[in-house]
């Protein structure tokens, strides 16, 4: 075909042109197409998540309201289960009531002394309670044993035999006791200055009789509001009988256990009161029985005397500062696990200590580990005690001169 001024056209440019332009119409509407379904996918999901969390609340709803339906319980304590179906209770209105049990409880839990909750029109034992002893007296317990035995404690040979004797051998070898009819003392009261070795002593004990460890310390008993810490003595001596054989040890026992005054203000008399209700628990222990009672303190001068006599904590055991042997048994202890260089000498080391405690020279060992560690050294040497020495014991350290004037003389 021609034109009017005489070229010719082509048509087939044009219907080339005409579906390319159909062919991009078409993908730009696909493209819009697959966003929208792409949207309508995220929102068909969105609701489809909304829609499980709503079933589960309405679930959750419906599960509340049955239990709002239901009766309360009657709160009972089983006295005694007298077979596979029944058991002796006592309500907590008094009276005793001979009931059944539901076969969905554990009749395992279902103890003497169990707290249960009974059907208020048949009386049946439908649930068994939780203990309601205080968690905090729970968490006194110490689940893992000690990790301290007596050849970690240096320089306390007497004392670590007393306390054998006392509060090991009771729970280890009772017959021993039971065949010459003595009986030995119900709590044992480890005195001494801070860091001499008390608690140490107390954690050995336990760990050589695989006893139950319940720790705690004499402030945690001074409670804010009235008849608390004695209620918490109560549970504490319960939880002992309970997980015997065990020993109990108060640690810091002044805190709750300082002599009476009569013109105490109303946080000292509650602090009596928690006293009163230590000694009448610490009275009500059988001698025998498989609970060891420690006490510890650094002050048995203000203690009261209703505390320390027979019967109570009539054994007392002092731990001393240690000697110049005695230290040196405790550097060889806190040392041993550490590189020496051949120039430390333990004589030296004890001597430069003088009125040291245990706990004094476990820092001092760790000082001088730290400085050689400051200073990139494969060993420890002995001017690295000297400095730890210095830092640790203050006026109280003897430097070189002094002990070379003495006669003692480095190896």
């Amino acid at each position: 075909m021609k034109s009017s001024s005489g070229g010719s056209v082509s048509y087939g440019d044009d219907y080339s042109r005409f579906m390319q332009d159909k062919m991009k119409q078409l993908e730009d509407t696909n493209l819009l197409l697959k966003e929208k379904l792409g949207k309508i996918e995220r929102e068909w999901r969105y609701h489809q998540d909304m829609r499980v969390r709503y079933e589960r609340e309405l679930r959750k709803l419906k599960s509340e309201l049955e239990k709002l339906r239901n009766p309360p319980l009657i709160v009972g304590t089983v006295v005694n289960k007298i077979d596979d179906k029944r058991m002796l209770v006592r309500s907590s209105t008094g009276p005793k009531f001979v009931v059944t049990y539901s076969q969905f409880i554990d009749a395992a839990e279902a103890v003497p002394g169990a707290q249960v909750g009974l059907n208020q029109q048949s009386l049946a034992v439908v649930s068994v309670l939780p203990s309601a002893k205080d968690p905090s007296v729970h968490g006194m317990e110490v689940i893992e044993s000690p990790d301290v035995d007596y050849s970690m404690i240096g320089g306390l040979s007497e004392q670590i035999e007393a306390i054998r004797e006392v509060v090991e051998l009771p729970l280890t070898a009772p017959e021993r006791f039971e065949r010459v009819g003595v009986e030995p003392p119900k709590g044992v009261l480890l005195t001494g200055l801070p860091g001499t070795g008390k608690t140490l002593l107390a954690k050995a004990v336990a760990k050589r009789t695989s006893a139950t460890f319940i720790r705690i310390v004499g402030s945690e008993l001074v409670q804010k509001y009235i008849g608390e810490g004695a209620r918490i003595v109560r549970e504490l001596f319960a939880l002992a009988k309970e997980k015997a054989p065990s020993i109990l040890f108060i640690d810091e026992l002044d805190a709750v256990a300082a002599r009476r005054v009569e013109d105490g203000t109303s946080g000292e008399r509650e602090v009596q009161r928690t006293m009163l209700q230590l000694l009448a628990e610490i009275d009500g222990f059988n001698t025998r029985g498989n609970v060891r009672i420690i006490g510890a303190t650094n002050r048995p001068d203000i203690l009261d005397p209703a505390l320390l006599r027979p019967g109570r904590f009539d054994r007392i055991i002092e731990t001393p500062l240690p000697d110049i042997d005695a230290r040196m048994e405790i550097f060889k202890i806190h040392t041993s696990k550490m590189k020496l260089r051949k120039d430390v000498d333990f004589d030296l080391l004890a001597a430069l200590s003088e009125n040291a405690t245990g706990a004094d020279i476990k820092a001092i060992a760790t000082e001088a580990g730290m400085m050689a560690v400051k200073k990139d050294k494969k060993a420890i040497g002995m001017d690295d005690f000297d400095v730890a020495i210095k830092k640790m014991m203050g006026d109280e350290h003897r430097n070189y001169v002094n002990m070379k004037e003495m006669g003692v003389m480095f190896a």
